[in-house]
């Protein structure tokens, strides 16, 4: 390994690295506005100019190898001018709007400016002006302030796989567009607002709303998918006004969906602010005893064998754990937190978890997908497969729907005769995974939804056995699920009891007047029509399907609003954050059904959420691990029966209407009206 030194320490690093990379080693301070670290090297801006002893002149430490023996300055004299001189170049052009600037207060040049600039120029000529780009309902352009990094042009190449951003021109007539003026269609377009250094392309949505310096920063994640990204909202008041991305090197490095970025604005709209009765047909405000004796008097006049619960996909783990004590307390059976019907049990953890984990991908040589579409179920998951397959040696085999996952694919076939060929080896597909050493399987829900979905879980397990994908320092069988709750439901085995009904069963039985009382945390993604002879009570956040047909309505507060505790598709337990408090009488999850069971007589034996939690862990002690997967090497997999042979179908048809947040944004609303998904306003319930 190379050992040089910068500003008098030195240093040793890895074979490969950059001199800048050496110089942030030696804690050296060198400035940049197109190198970054996940992208590939430009050498474009030239701010990051050091003096190297025996180079001619000032030399890019962004382009520059590391070598034995380097001498590096990054404090001379000549590198004190050199970067007054690019700094100089840069403002030629450089509009002065900083006032009304979205970027003011958060922009790199504005930054760099007062630590590496001048305070004049020798410039006197009128500076250029660009045309604004239109890049659809997200990203905002002023590109008359770019400054040319290219860092978004490599963006949308290398890590999102759609390349749809590019220069034009050369010299001062050099622009960045879209190709044919078109809108970005990236799931990950919203991340380039982060790249841009200037305030080129910025937040739409966001546009002259707050500055920085307002608004209130809380850590916490992600529950728009079960990848669990790490995020920073940014609240004003009790309004939250955006939402960005953190670091997490084993979860979504440093990038997020536009969807968990752009969903803020229907944190606020449709929302339940109040209890609701409903009384001769119609819905009326009420007060929480009104709404609690309501539920109490139906609850104690019903049998256990007549009632259900059902979780829905945004729900938490103390939020599930506290209805399940409350439904178990009242000797209910019927409960399930599958919503889409998925066949995974809550016996062996191993069995329905991401096992090799999100960072593991990029240890996979092999890679089959059966049932899913990961660029539109987990879009930073795929990104991390994208960037495991642009390091060449992964071949990638789908069965299922052949779609587009920006990265180069073999469709092997469309269903369960495939997977069939592949588990007896007739399938020249198996044959790659045989010899791969560490061969990935993701299973999808898009497969495991169905009737058969235990048969093809049975399957895709026989694959990774035969396949070697399950080893003693190797376990690359993979669930992928779609929803952030569906992990920590199963943990918690919020599933049916002895003789209790699962999801299909309930819905049935409820239309069929055999289960009578159904109570529904935050479930809308099912089939609604069939619960209009059943009492529902409804404990969520907006107005959706579930509220449609409830005959008591429970106000909830959302992700954002509640310290809770979600498991994401790998099994790491994370810990959110409350970012803003819940509007009008809406509370956190456990708080409600805590005083539910004061009233119905099955009092909960927790009266604040840290005795909820201590009585959590101690009966599930992994909860209490935060942010660290475990994975068992064996999976087991229950009776799987026969596959039928129609074609696996993908979970998710519409990635921007998904949920009811999703579904109350108007951002997301203008998001599929643009990219052609279903009618804006669609409830989406199917989707």
């Amino acid at each position: 390994m190379p050992k040089l030194t910068v500003d008098g320490v030195e240093v040793e690093v890895e074979n490969g690295v950059t001199v800048l990379q050496a110089c942030e080693e030696a804690n050296a301070d060198v400035p940049r506005f197109c190198y970054h670290e996940r992208l590939s090297i430009a050498g474009n801006c030239r701010m990051c100019l050091v003096e190297i002893e025996k180079s001619p002149k000032p030399v890019a430490s962004c382009a520059m190898p590391a070598a034995d023996g380097m001498v590096v300055h990054t404090k001379t004299e000549t590198v004190k001018r050199a970067r007054e001189g690019v700094m100089e170049f840069l403002l030629i052009n450089h509009p002065l709007d900083c006032p009304i600037c979205d970027q003011g207060g958060e922009c790199d040049l504005q930054d760099q400016a007062m630590a590496f600039g001048v305070d004049n120029s020798r410039f006197d000529e009128n500076k250029r002006a660009v045309e604004d780009k239109e890049m659809g309902p997200l990203v905002k352009t002023i590109m008359t302030r770019c400054i040319h990094c290219t860092r978004c042009v490599r963006f949308v190449q290398e890590v999102a796989g759609v390349p749809e951003i590019g220069a034009i021109g050369r010299g001062e007539d050099m622009e960045i567009t879209t190709y044919l003026e078109k809108s970005l269609t990236s799931e990950l377009s919203g991340n380039v607002i982060d790249l841009c250094p200037v305030g080129a392309l910025t937040s739409k949505p966001y546009a002259f709303t707050a500055r920085p310096w307002e608004l209130r920063k809380t850590e916490t994640i992600d529950v728009m998918d079960a990848v669990g990204s790490a995020i920073r909202v940014d609240a004003r008041g009790k309004e939250v006004m955006r939402v960005m991305p953190r670091l997490n090197e084993d979860v979504n490095e440093e990038w997020i969906s536009d969807k968990t970025r752009f969903i803020w604005d229907g944190l606020k709209s449709q929302r339940l602010d109040r209890p609701y009765v409903r009384e001769n047909g119609k819905l009326r405000a009420a007060s929480w005893n009104e709404a609690f004796e309501a539920i109490a008097a139906k609850a104690k006049s019903t049998t256990p064998e007549k009632m259900a619960a059902i979780a829905g996909d945004l729900a938490c783990v103390e939020g599930m754990s506290a209805l399940k004590d409350l439904m178990v307390s009242l000797g209910v059976t019927n409960l399930d937190c599958r919503q889409d019907g998925t066949k995974l049990n809550a016996g062996d953890r191993a069995s329905y978890l991401f096992n090799s984990s999100i960072a593991g991908i990029e240890d996979a040589d092999a890679l089959l997908i059966i049932g899913s579409n990961p660029r539109t179920e987990a879009p930073v998951l795929n990104a991390r497969i994208r960037k495991r397959w642009s390091q060449g040696g992964l071949p990638v085999g789908i069965v299922g729907e052949d779609v587009d996952l920006t990265y180069e694919t073999e469709h092997l076939g469309a269903g369960p005769q495939t997977l069939k060929e592949i588990a007896d080896g007739s399938h020249s597909f198996a044959r790659v995974l045989e010899v791969a050493e560490r061969p990935m399987i993701i299973l999808g829900q898009g497969a495991l939804t169905r009737a058969d979905g235990a048969a093809v879980h049975a399957t895709a397990l026989q694959i990774a056995e035969k396949s070697g994908a399950i080893s003693a320092n190797w376990n690359g069988f993979n669930v992928l699920h779609t929803a952030a709750a569906r992990v920590g439901g199963l943990d918690l085995g919020f599933v049916p009891g002895e003789g209790g009904k699962d999801i299909a069963g309930i819905l049935d039985a409820a239309a069929s007047g055999d289960v009578d009382f159904v109570f529904l945390l935050g479930a809308d993604e099912i089939d609604t029509s069939k619960l209009e002879k059943a009492f529902v009570v409804y404990q969520g956040t907006h107005g959706d399907a579930g509220a449609h047909v409830a005959d008591v309505i429970l106000p909830a507060a959302t992700y954002t609003e509640k310290s809770a505790l979600w498991v994401n598709t790998e099994g790491r337990v994370q810990m959110g954050r409350r970012a803003a408090f819940p509007p009008g009488d809406a509370r956190e999850d456990w708080a409600i059904l805590r005083a539910l069971s004061d009233v119905i007589g099955q009092t909960l034996p927790y009266d604040s959420l840290q005795q909820l939690r201590a009585a959590l862990f101690e009966a599930h002690p992994h909860f209490a691990a935060f942010d660290t997967v475990s994975s068992a090497a064996s999976v087991t997999s229950g009776p799987g029966g026969s596959m039928d042979d129609v074609p696996f179908s993908n979970a998710i048809t519409d990635f921007y209407f998904t949920n009811p947040i999703a579904r109350a944004s108007k951002i997301m609303a203008d998001c599929a009206a643009t990219y052609g998904n279903k009618e804006a306003g669609a409830t989406g319930t199917n989707g």
